[in-house]
């Protein structure tokens, strides 16, 4: 048997998570229905979810989150508009998004791809938010790296207020040419670490959305409704992920 042929345990949990990735696109897409105004994220489970969506023949708005989501999208035949002119849409019917982490509470860390900016004001301009992600990004708490988009005016000083972050290494500008830092420190309590950000001069933005901002999260092929203050909901969420 050649290299070729044989498949190793990494290989064979890369195929399962990409497999779920799949599926957890093809969940949402089948929320869209005709004549939606879409809002798509950035990431590579969004990659699974432009060939979902444009499979299905409807007839749609599109708005992107980053140059590489509306290449694609175009490439799959979606009508992508501009969310950038006085003239684009309002509001959104719905936007569907990746994560990298998703706590049982609600909370999630978005911006792996340094496209978190774009994403919230997307996912805020929308009336239902989607989150599609494989199970190993459901998480029992969040940890840092929480991603920062930075003012380059003043960056140096911006960070050094913030004391816990740091400039991510060969990691190109954002979509909208601001720079790409990580928060490092702790994710005790994401709310106030949301303060902190938003009250902090020089941070356009930031990787945590809160849970009122979540509307669903496919995980796979099942589709989790927001989380309620139940504690037998927030152990039905751990377990999905274990």
């Amino acid at each position: 048997m050649s290299d070729s042929d044989t498949t190793g345990p990494g290989d064979a949990k890369t195929t399962a998570v990409e497999a779920e990735k799949a599926e957890a696109a093809r969940t949402a897409a089948s929320l869209v229905v005709d004549g939606m105004a879409v809002g798509l994220g950035t990431g590579s489970t969004v990659g699974y979810l432009i060939p979902a969506l444009a499979s299905r023949g409807l007839t749609l708005t599109c708005v992107a989150t980053s140059p590489a989501t509306e290449m694609k999208a175009r490439a799959a035949g979606l009508h992508v508009r501009s969310f950038s002119d006085p003239s684009s849409p309002t509001r959104l019917d719905i936007a569907i998004d990746g994560a990298d982490q998703v706590a049982p509470d609600g909370w999630l860390i978005k911006g792996a791809g340094a496209a978190h900016t774009r994403e919230k004001v997307v996912a805020a301009a929308a009336d239902r938010f989607v989150v599609i992600v494989s199970s190993e990004k459901l998480v029992e708490s969040l940890a840092s790296p929480v991603p920062l988009e930075i003012l380059s005016f003043g960056a140096a000083a911006t960070l050094r207020r913030l004391g816990g972050a740091r400039v991510r290494p060969d990691t190109p500008v954002s979509p909208d040419g601001g720079i790409i830092a990580d928060w490092m420190g702790p994710v005790d309590d994401p709310r106030a670490l949301c303060a902190l950000f938003d009250s902090t001069p020089g941070v356009v933005s930031h990787g945590l959305f809160p849970p009122e901002m979540v509307s669903d999260v496919a995980v796979s092929g099942r589709l989790l409704r927001k989380p309620a203050a139940s504690a037998a909901l927030r152990a039905t969420w751990v377990s999905l992920g274990s």
